[in-house]
């Protein structure tokens, strides 16, 4: 909705009120239709005559919108395979002094080129191999997670985690599926973003939902016991997702150079927690201590307070 919202705003500046993108049926005000009259408007901003009226902010800005909607809308055919290493020494569900390392990587879409080619199919207008009349998805993905517990005594643990992941599209597709893409935030991540409402980037998470193919996310918690079998904490978030070698240009959601290190997010808070024995429910509190998305002077400490405080519930720790 906030997409359209943005692209209804462009058109309502540069079309004359009686245009036929406009809903004949809302009379009351100028709305594109849905779906012909926005994608029109659309094809008409990014065709080879676009309308003179448009700037060059709201072209680019038409462009991302539109890049969006196809990411998100199009189909995908994912055929993939992959190989996950586990090397973790917990001893028992108890222990609180372990560490815990995972690697994943998983290819997809190779199998299908190799027979594509072999088979002499005839690639699309948009030069792509089709199975079944879908374009099928090529990439390689790679992830890596390490999980450390400190056993403090007095039923107090320090927990930290480090993430990292990459997902590269090549060969048959410009880019990652949604369903295969990373995301930011949320009760599992950063506890001071909701749910795909981090990032990419600086870009400031406009849309409803925000993804990428790179992420990096650090978590430190400090857990302690209050009363029985209930818990406290205190912990740290940080990270971000960004896009990188795919079909994104916006340049506040691309990792271009090591220097877009700095716009990894940080949330701070505390939670309680309470142990079922068989499960735990957790009740967590974030606050943005540093927001990339802010001008530069107003990114530190400028959420602390419980008006933009995130409330995250979930179950179980997050790791």
């Amino acid at each position: 909705s906030n997409s359209f919202n943005r692209l209804n705003n462009i058109a309502t500046e540069v079309l004359d009120s009686n245009s036929p993108f406009f809903d004949p049926d809302n009379t009351s005000e100028n709305i594109l239709s849905i779906p012909s009259g926005a994608n029109s408007f659309i094809a008409q901003s990014l065709g080879t005559a676009p309308d003179s009226d448009l700037t060059t902010d709201q072209l680019q800005e038409i462009s991302n919108i539109n890049e969006r909607k196809e990411r998100l809308t199009e189909d995908n055919l994912i055929f993939a395979s992959s190989y996950t290493y586990l090397k973790n020494n917990r001893e028992n569900l108890y222990d609180e002094n372990f560490s815990r390392f995972r690697a994943k990587i998983e290819f997809a879409g190779n199998v299908l080129n190799t027979v594509s080619n072999l088979a002499g199919l005839k690639e699309n207008s948009r030069d792509r191999f089709e199975v079944f009349g879908v374009e099928f998805s090529q990439y390689a993905k790679t992830e890596l997670d390490y999980i450390k517990h400190w056993d403090l005594g007095r039923k107090r643990v320090l927990a930290f985690r480090a993430f990292g992941g990459i997902a590269l599209p090549f060969g048959n597709a410009n880019s990652i599926p949604f369903a295969r893409s990373f995301f930011g935030g949320g009760p599992n991540d950063n506890r001071a973003w909701l749910p795909y409402d981090l990032g990419p980037g600086s870009s400031g998470g406009r849309n409803e939902f925000n993804e990428a193919n790179m992420k990096i996310a650090l978590n430190l918690e400090y857990r302690y016991n209050i009363l029985g079998s209930l818990n406290g904490a205190f912990f740290v978030d940080a990270g971000n997702i960004w896009n990188v070698l795919d079909s994104v240009e916006e340049e506040d959601a691309v990792f271009s150079s090591w220097d877009d290190i700095q716009e990894i997010s940080v949330g701070s808070g505390l939670g309680l927690r309470y142990d079922f024995d068989f499960f735990v429910v957790r009740l967590d509190l974030g606050f943005k201590t540093f927001n990339p998305a802010r001008i530069e002077d107003r990114r530190w400490f400028k959420g602390y307070n419980f008006s933009e405080g995130v409330y995250n519930v979930g179950i179980n720790y997050p790791f």
